[in-house]
């Protein structure tokens, strides 16, 4: 598999969206931007964020729905190789933000659910119903460190809630094709569970209280799971961190890999007639990445 680079020079990309045009929207987190590739590598700015803008995807009514984390620490290694390390200096919060991408508009739908502000807001993905489900990845410090959590929402700001709490930094999302199972991945337990879905915006109480939901695949050693996308055939493909590739995992929780040049490898989306045109945001260098998948990627819920 060729992974031909799109655009270098981003500031730390995440949440790519595949557009019907061929071109890419996504985060910058650094930059603080929605920034759109086209398909000959220009960048342009979409929208100005502030804080954190982290996964991002379409809703029903065309706009972008990004979750904000609030701001990032950061640590510039040799090479131009940069590492997200802890809340930024003026961190107050996350947030999910709606941005309209013909005028680049922000609108800030949520910053709180039940009187408890959101604290990292990392990755989102839609249903078939026009709602929304999102991760909270979590804030730390040298001292201590908020747990993360799960919710739905609604795209016009009225309703919010809290469908699990006291999760270990869960941070990329996804639904099974039959839209009943939500998978999501933590990143330093290198775990990825599996949610039953009751109705929209409900999940299934776990089978046992100790456990958030279905334990699909533990990684050995230290392999942090990042974002991830879900293939037609049911199969999730998680972006890993430091040994840097997309860990593709079947539900019955068998595995491979495919290599990528990155050590922060944070996400992947699918696009293209197909939908086996493949995009990576390999985010400690900046690169954006294309490639030709060897299974179609499913069409999410809403698309550009």
């Amino acid at each position: 598999m060729q992974l031909i680079p799109v655009t270098t020079g981003l500031q730390f990309p995440e949440g790519p969206i595949a557009m019907a045009d061929g071109s890419v929207i996504l985060v910058e987190i650094r930059r603080k931007t929605l920034s759109r590739v086209t398909p000959d590598g220009t960048v342009s700015v979409v929208a100005d964020l502030g804080g954190g803008p982290n996964g991002a995807a379409i809703g029903p009514d065309g706009r972008a729905y990004v979750c904000n984390n609030g701001g990032l620490g950061w640590i510039d290694l040799d090479g131009g190789v940069m590492v997200p390390h802890g809340a930024a200096a003026d961190y107050a919060g996350g947030c999910i933000q709606a941005v309209d991408l013909e005028t680049g508009a922000v609108e800030i739908l949520y910053t709180e659910c039940d009187g408890r502000p959101l604290s990292a807001p990392n990755d989102i993905v839609f249903d078939s119903q026009g709602g929304f489900w999102f991760t909270d990845l979590g804030k730390e410090n040298d001292a201590t460190r908020d747990y993360g959590a799960l919710y739905y929402a609604k795209t016009d700001g009225s309703f919010i809630s809290r469908q699990r709490d006291r999760l270990s930094w869960p941070n990329g999302c996804g639904l099974s094709p039959d839209g009943q199972t939500l998978y999501v991945a933590e990143t330093w337990t290198g775990r990825l569970w599996a949610y039953d879905i009751l109705e929209a915006g409900v999940l299934k109480a776990p089978e046992v209280s100790y456990m958030p939901g279905r334990l699909i695949l533990t990684l050995p050693g230290y392999q942090p799971f990042d974002s991830l996308a879900i293939q037609q055939d049911g199969d999730v493909c998680v972006a890993t961190g430091v040994n840097g590739r997309i860990t593709i995992i079947a539900p019955n929780g068998d595995q491979k890999d495919v290599p990528v040049p990155d050590f922060i490898t944070t996400n992947i989306c699918f696009g293209g007639a197909d939908m086996k045109d493949a995009w990576i945001t390999a985010s400690s260098t900046g690169i954006l990445y294309k490639t030709r998948w060897e299974t179609a990627g499913l069409k999410l819920a809403f698309n550009g």
